[in-house]
């Protein structure tokens, strides 16, 4: 009895393990992915392999977790941060700025997401920036992303995440490159890539 007793709390064990680091890895952010085709590139983390046939069970249970349309990387290559440039947390209750220069592709937008993967409900019903909206000056751009009521003080164009001060959560930035030039993926941790600076919290 004492034999099979353990057997079976060995059992658990490794059931737990397994899938609480399954999902671990799923529920992390494809970009997190350590598998085939992930890089890092400051606070931005992508995977080649999204969208391609190349993908490992993890990316494409990762993808549908997520709800992510995921289109093959010489449509549309994709770029999350989970953190700013200095490696703390993205949170709802702090202002951002999103800063940098012209990318190697034809058209691309940075959406803030919550941490259940959707867009965050704000009173502006806006979720991103794109090329086609940010302020351009000596050909950088810069816009901030924060609580709605840094809306009237921030650096250029504005993108809420949410209003009363934010909750605090944890959220994040997708930056999809579309239709990219070829450097981006024979080598996305070299590119340059916008910064992500924290300007204040409340």
């Amino acid at each position: 009895m004492k034999l099979a007793g353990k057997l079976i709390a060995a059992l658990l064990v490794a059931l737990a393990l397994g899938v609480g680091s399954a999902w671990w890895i799923v529920d992390g952010g494809l970009g997190r992915i350590g598998f085939g085709g992930a890089a890092q590139n400051g606070a931005w983390h992508t995977n080649l392999a999204i969208g391609s046939p190349a993908a490992d069970p993890y990316i494409r249970a990762a993808v549908a977790r997520q709800g992510l349309l995921a289109l093959s990387k010489s449509e549309t290559i994709y770029f999350t941060a989970f953190t700013d440039d200095s490696g703390a947390a993205l949170k709802t209750n702090c202002a951002y700025v999103v800063s940098g220069g012209k990318l190697p592709t034809r058209w691309w937008s940075i959406t803030a997401y919550g941490a259940d993967h959707y867009l965050i409900p704000n009173k502006a019903d806006k979720y991103s920036a794109a090329m086609n909206t940010v302020t351009w000056t000596n050909e950088r751009f810069l816009f901030t992303v924060g609580p709605g009521e840094e809306a009237e003080s921030a650096k250029g164009d504005f993108v809420p995440t949410g209003y009363e001060g934010g909750d605090g959560a944890s959220f994040s930035l997708t930056l999809r490159l579309y239709n990219p030039g070829p450097e981006v993926a024979a080598a996305p941790q070299d590119l340059t890539l916008p910064t992500v600076t924290k300007e204040r919290c409340r």
